[in-house]
């Protein structure tokens, strides 16, 4: 799907995820995370890079956290 172009019937938050709405081929509702969309904005360090860091700050700090907990002594128990 990358590339297409759908008209937006709608968007809306189900199941505590933004998603957008659109017609299929067949002419079917179908539904996408909003974010795998241009509808959503872009991670700001994601546009900055032009394609050279396909990483966002939230995933980098949280992996961050994850590596200062393992690093930690008795974290792990």
């Amino acid at each position: 799907m990358c590339g297409r172009e759908f008209a937006l019937i709608e968007r809306r938050v189900n199941w505590g995820e933004d998603r957008v709405y659109y017609h299929d081929d067949k002419g079917r509702v179908a539904a996408l995370p909003a974010r795998w969309t241009s509808v959503f904005p872009a991670d700001p360090v994601v546009a900055l890079a032009a394609g050279r860091s396909p990483f966002r700050v939230r995933d980098l700090l949280e992996l961050a956290a994850l590596v200062e907990r393992l690093r930690t002594p008795g974290a792990g128990s």
